[in-house]
């Protein structure tokens, strides 16, 4: 696997013709440390850090089966309207202090439209005229390549859509709305100027080949930031009795998506908790990214701590800044 990755160090890609099976067998402490090398080699020392805001909750007609905003489930989770631009605010003035690279604003529902976008784009605006050093991304579901256009001139310079596991396993998880809707929205995205971030939830029921399928087609839709989630099994979700990823597993998942998607931000966000120290392994095998702070139904890790394990790697982390 050094091999492997020295040569992709020097150029080469992988891709879904390859025989990735490979990566199933192969020992895991030289899986990681190669793809740690990829992760040095090519991206470097930078960490990127996000920090999430739900801005919208419950209520969602989509019905994804890991969901606990889904209309279609019974978790107690909070419904609220969409958030007033001085929470946003105060929201993204709290990540820049603490040094955090980009500020996301996540929506329940299926897409962002109406009185809500309005609203959205005043916040966007608002927030980038006042803190222009942020970067920006918005999760707003499947909305139209015009819409994102003005997501876009507000100053949301990435968006994210997960694609959540393989093309292949998606109907077992959501039938609501198609891998096709999903792929669309990433061209759509990407046609209006926006980097893409999309990942997905390991741990559903999904096997090995759909993980691998997951990560070559990320790769071949060049996203720029893949956020890895590691199934927290909610209870009123039809997977909230999903038997939790052993560790071994998690670090494999990390490190083949390293090697399939070199240049990616490999982005660790739910279920770091599954790991005592916070994760630290994870950022040994290729992940050079991370969800900080609290999760949108789920709670994350302390930003402060992020910083000191991430220093104390070597990782190179934006400054934070005072009030």
């Amino acid at each position: 696997m050094i091999q492997l990755a020295n040569e992709i160090i020097a150029g080469r890609r992988l891709t879904g013709e390859d025989d990735l099976a490979v990566f199933l067998t192969a020992d895991l402490e030289e899986l990681c440390k190669g793809a740690d090398s990829i992760r040095a080699g090519l991206c470097g020392e930078k960490a990127d850090l996000c920090s999430i805001i739900n801005g919208r909750g419950g209520r969602c007609s989509e019905n994804c089966k890991f969901c606990a905003q889904s209309a279609h489930h019974h978790t107690g989770c909070e419904e609220y309207g969409f958030l007033s631009a001085e929470e946003l605010l105060e929201g993204c003035k709290s990540s820049r202090e603490n040094g955090i690279d980009r500020y996301s604003i996540v929506t329940a529902g299926r897409t962002l439209e109406g009185a809500d976008l309005e609203k959205a784009l005043a916040a966007y605006k608002k927030m980038h005229e006042t803190y222009p050093e942020m970067k920006f991304c918005a999760s707003h579901g499947l909305m139209k390549e015009e819409d994102i256009r003005k997501l876009y001139e507000a100053g949301v310079t990435m968006y994210h859509s997960n694609v959540e596991t393989s093309e292949h396993y998606f109907p077992e998880i959501c039938t609501t709305h198609t891998y096709e809707d999903k792929k669309e929205e990433i061209r759509r995205a990407k046609a209006a100027g926006m980097t893409i971030c999309s990942g997905g939830i390991l741990g559903m029921g999904e096997s090995w080949q759909d993980r691998l399928e997951m990560a070559a087609f990320l790769a071949e839709m060049k996203v720029d930031s893949i956020p890895l989630n590691f199934l927290i099994p909610i209870p009123g979700t039809p997977l909230g009795e999903q038997k939790p990823l052993e560790q071994e597993e998690i670090l494999r998942i990390v490190a083949i998506f390293r090697y399939l998607n070199p240049m990616a931000y490999i982005r660790i966000a739910a279920g770091r908790n599954y790991f005592s120290d916070g994760g630290k392994a994870l950022f040994l095998s290729g992940a050079n990214a991370t969800i900080t702070g609290d999760m949108l139904t789920t709670t994350g890790q302390n930003t402060a701590q992020d910083r000191d394990m991430l220093e104390n790697l070597g990782f190179r982390l934006k400054a934070a800044k005072s009030a």
